[in-house]
C-alpha cells in the first residue's frame, strides 16, 4: 500500500497575540478523506511530535461540513492528531508524497524546519510528490533538489492570497504573506477568486489556495501516483 505523510503544525498560539491558532481542520480532513477512498494509508507528523492544536475558528458551525464533524468526533482520528510522529523521526523511504495543511500556525513552524525539509526533498528526488494547501505552502519555500535550487523555482504554486489574508485581518498579525513569499522564491504564484477551491500542480509540486482545496489538492496528488 501506497503510504502518504501529511504535515500538521504543534502552534497554538499566535506569539505575537492573545490568540488561538493551530490546523485548520477542513484542510486535513478533506484531503484525507480523498486519499484514503482512493486506497492510501495516510501517516501524521509535525515538527515537534506529539499534540496538534485545532484552530477553534475553523470549528465554528459556519466552516464545518458534515464531513468535517465526522472526523471531529471520531476519536481514533483526534487521538492521531495527538500522537503525531516527529519529522526527525520519520523514513522518508517509507513514503511517496507528503502534504502539508495549514492554519495560521504553521507559519511559525513550517518554514525553518530543517527535518521537513529534509524528508520533502528525499519524496520527491526518489519520483514522489510534494503537496500543501493555504497557509501550509509555506512549508514549500525552503525545500531544495538535489542541484541545490528551491524546489518551486519556476514551478506554478498557489497558496493563501494577500487579499484572503486582509480579508480576515492578520495581515499585520503574521510574519510574512503566503502569496508574496512564495514568488519570492520564484514560484510561479497563481491564483482563482478568493475562497474558491483551486489547486495547481507542477512537475509533482501540488498546491491548494485556501481551505476550501484540500480535496482539489488530494486528486492531483492522486493522479499523479496513479500514473507512476
Amino acid at each position: 500500500m501506497k503510504k502518504i505523510l501529511v504535515v500538521v503544525t504543534n502552534v497554538s498560539k499566535y506569539p505575537n497575540q492573545a490568540r488561538a491558532t493551530g490546523l485548520w481542520l477542513a484542510e486535513a480532513v478533506h484531503f484525507v478523506e480523498e486519499v484514503t477512498k482512493a486506497g492510501y494509508e495516510v501517516d501524521y507528523v509535525s515538527p515537534k511530535g506529539g499534540y496538534t492544536p485545532l484552530d477553534p475558528h475553523s470549528l465554528q458551525a459556519d466552516q464545518m461540513s458534515e464531513l468535517d464533524w465526522s472526523y471531529y468526533t471520531n476519536p481514533t482520528f483526534l487521538n492521531r492528531l495527538g500522537t503525531t510522529m516527529a519529522a526527525s523521526e520519520v523514513d522518508a523511504s517509507e513514503y511517496d508524497a507528503i502534504y502539508y495543511t495549514g492554519g495560521h500556525g504553521v507559519m511559525w513552524d513550517f518554514p525553518e524546519d530543517a527535518h521537513l525539509q529534509k524528508l520533502a526533498s528525499a519524496i520527491y528526488e526518489k519520483g514522489g510528490v510534494v503537496a500543501a494547501v493555504c497557509h501550509g505552502s509555506v512549508g514549500l519555500l525552503n525545500i531544495q533538489t538535489a542541484t541545490g535550487d528551491y524546489l518551486i523555482k519556476d514551478k506554478k504554486v498557489t497558496g493563501f492570497t494577500n487579499t484572503e489574508e486582509q480579508a480576515v485581518g492578520l495581515t499585520e498579525v503574521v510574519p510574512f504573506l503566503t502569496e508574496d513569499a512564495l514568488k519570492e522564491r520564484g514560484g510561479q504564484y497563481v491564483k482563482s477568486d478568493d475562497w474558491a477551491s483551486f489547486a495547481v500542480a507542477d512537475e509533482r509540486v501540488v498546491s491548494g489556495q485556501n481551505p476550501s482545496s484540500g480535496a482539489a489538492v488530494a486528486k492531483e496528488v492522486i493522479q499523479y501516483l496513479e500514473a507512476q
